[in-house]
């Protein structure tokens, strides 16, 4: 029994020998602080924090607020200058981050992992704007340790000398959590230094916070020059913002009126013939400055005008529309787009099927198709002027970048910044399509008078009003943010506009214009307009079919269809009701305005048959394929 009772005071021993897991706490947090007349604050915090390895693995970081409320209750930018950092008696590298409110000093390397046990750390730092100047006392009100720290504090200490040996006329300290007014703590007045200490420890997210009031004149008040150096640096932000969008639309502005003024218009008078011989595919990259609807417009115009031409039938079925190659020679050249089309109708083997099972070919005909167009013609009738767009995009997101680099904002702001930079985006393009729609043929100053103002207006609007309730719902920021959002998100709606605005046509560009307009305007007006123009040609089938194509470029092919379908039901019309045009096959048992009908859907069936991105949450042994899966795109290493 004594053996037994020997050997358990020996394991005792040795478990009393062994040494307790430490938790990472701070052992000690002891801040200098020197107070110079001028209002200069000089600190150096030690910070002694044992590591374990789990939270604290190769250093730690220091959280500094660079904004704060003065005594009237404005907010206010302050300076946070890092002077040196040492480690257990030694410089040790650190990094400056921007974080919601201020910076944040991360502490160590990331290549160096820390020994476990006891680390002291000694931060030294300046900081200015924190005296507060009231009417019959200064003070320096002082959060010493911060209430963010995710460990306890053992024990903190602060030691406050004051300049030129003024003595405080009062002190006040508080600890415990954010809001708290606890006095765990004790003061010692020496002269012109206090020493504060915490007389319990302090949990986690508590703090020490400390005033100490002194009479007037111990502190030198900003100078008229200083507040001044100040106000821009509380503003540096919005200033850059409202700078950059004075550049950026000074710039726009500028080149637009060097290179992106559209041609005058002229007198545009109805025509029964394209401008210039143009195709009916060519007629629709002129008028859209580009193709429209992805180009199928334009391919079906092609499709039909090669029909009518006698070089191509077109078999409508309720599913799919079948191409084939009819046994005419191309005896003069075609415009490129119709000879690519050809070719692709030759190279599948003189029928080209339109339809779902047959998209990815289609997709191709129409890559080659538009690729056969733009590169006889781009550039000869419409300038992009993408340059200087690009040019306009360098300089705002230089603008940009300066906001984020010298203006320190919050990254409270950035789901609000996303907002309105989208409402730009949204409201930019509204308003060009607004006002390219609804004032087509308004004056060019007049229509891009209401482009801007429309733009702006609504972009205010929603941004007032967007700001208002995502700080109440989402708790992003206070309204003092909303300049500076509505300055980038003004930088990102010039661009979107300009976007628009820069393009012009080229001279010919615009007068081919006019004669598209013309047409257009002949294709739309009443029957009773029409046989009023002299020298415009009778209706008959053949003078339908022949600016049918046409009708179908500039998307009026239904009121073209009305017009024939009205002549067909008159006398002069009725003989010609039963033509069965060799080009088509398809139902005409309700008449033969069905073509038209017919060719106002050709583009949208011919765009239902590409095929559509795929996402595969299959195996990739069973059903697998190239493509399939998740994920996709591409990159590179780092």
């Amino acid at each position: 029994m004594a053996r037994w009772f020997g050997r358990l005071l020996l394991l005792l021993a040795l478990l009393a020998g062994q040494p307790a897991a430490a938790a990472e706490v701070i052992n000690g947090f002891d801040a200098v602080i020197d107070l110079s007349r001028d209002g200069d604050v000089r600190v150096s915090e030690t910070i002694t924090v044992t590591a374990e390895g789990n939270n604290i693995r190769r250093g730690i970081f220091r959280d500094f607020p660079t904004t704060m409320v003065d005594a009237a209750g404005r907010r206010q930018s302050v300076a946070f200058d890092v002077q040196s950092v040492e480690r257990d008696g030694s410089p040790e590298p650190f990094a400056l981050e921007t974080i919601s409110g201020g910076q944040r000093l991360r502490i160590g390397s990331a290549d160096t992992l820390l020994d476990p046990g006891r680390h002291t750390y000694v931060i030294t730092y300046r900081t200015d704007r924190q005296i507060r100047f009231f009417t019959d006392h200064d003070e320096f009100y002082w959060n010493v340790t911060g209430n963010g720290w995710a460990f306890p504090i053992l024990s903190a200490t602060a030691t406050v000398t004051l300049p030129d040996g003024a003595r405080p006329v009062d002190t006040v300290f508080f600890t415990g959590p954010q809001g708290a007014t606890g006095k765990d703590a004790r003061v010692r007045i020496d002269g012109d230094r206090l020493t504060f200490a915490t007389t319990r420890a302090l949990g986690a997210r508590e703090g020490l916070t400390i005033a100490v009031k002194v009479e007037k004149g111990v502190f030198a008040p900003p100078s008229d020059t200083q507040q001044t150096l100040w106000l821009l640096r509380d503003f540096l932000g919005d200033i850059i913002a409202y700078v950059g969008l004075a550049a950026v639309l000074a710039y726009y502005t500028r080149f637009w009126w060097l290179v992106g003024r559209d041609p005058p218009a002229g007198t545009v008078v109805p025509r029964w013939d394209a401008p210039e011989g143009l195709s009916p595919a060519l007629v629709n990259y002129v008028d859209n400055t580009g193709f429209s609807s992805g180009g199928w417009t334009a391919l079906s115009a092609a499709a039909i005008s090669l029909a009518v031409s006698g070089y191509l039938t077109i078999e409508d079925l309720k599913r799919s529309i079948t191409l084939k190659r009819t046994p005419k020679p191309v005896t003069a050249a075609l415009p490129p787009g119709e000879a690519a089309l050809l070719k692709a109708v030759d190279q599948a083997g003189g029928t080209l099927v339109i339809d779902s099972a047959n998209g990815t070919a289609v997709k191709g005909v129409g890559e080659d198709f538009r690729a056969a167009i733009e590169k006889e013609h781009r550039g000869r009738y419409y300038r992009h002027n993408t340059g200087y767009v690009i040019g306009g995009a360098a300089l705002s997101a230089l603008f940009i970048g300066a906001i984020f680099l010298f203006g320190n904002p919050g990254e409270d702001i950035v789901g609000m910044l996303f907002a309105v930079c989208f409402s730009a985006l949204f409201l930019g393009t509204f308003a060009v399509q607004f006002g390219k729609g609804l004032r087509r043929h308004a004056p060019l100053a007049s229509r891009i008078g209401s482009i801007v103002a429309l733009g702006f207006i609504g972009f205010v609007a929603v941004s007032i009003g967007g700001s208002v309730i995502a700080s109440q719902i989402a708790l992003f920021s206070d309204i003092s943010d909303l300049p500076l959002l509505i300055g980038i998100g003004g930088i990102v709606l010039v661009n979107v506009l300009f976007f628009f605005l820069m393009g012009a046509p080229t001279p010919l560009g615009r007068r081919l214009m006019n004669g598209v307009e013309g047409l257009r305007l002949y294709l739309t007006v009443a029957e009773r307009d029409r046989m009023n123009m002299q020298g415009a040609p009778a209706m008959s089938p053949q003078h339908f079919e022949t600016l049918l194509p046409y009708a179908v470029a500039l998307g009026v092919e239904k009121p073209w269809s009305r017009t024939f379908e009205a002549w067909l039901a008159t006398a002069a019309g009725a003989a010609a009701a039963a033509h069965q045009p060799g080009w088509y096959i398809g139902d005409l048992s309700r008449g033969f305005g069905r073509i038209g009908s017919f060719s106002s859907s050709m583009a949208t069936t011919i765009a239902s048959t590409l095929p559509q991105p795929q996402s595969s949450s299959s195996s990739g042994f069973s059903g697998g394929s190239s493509g399939g899966g998740g994920g996709g795109g591409g990159g590179g290493g780092w």
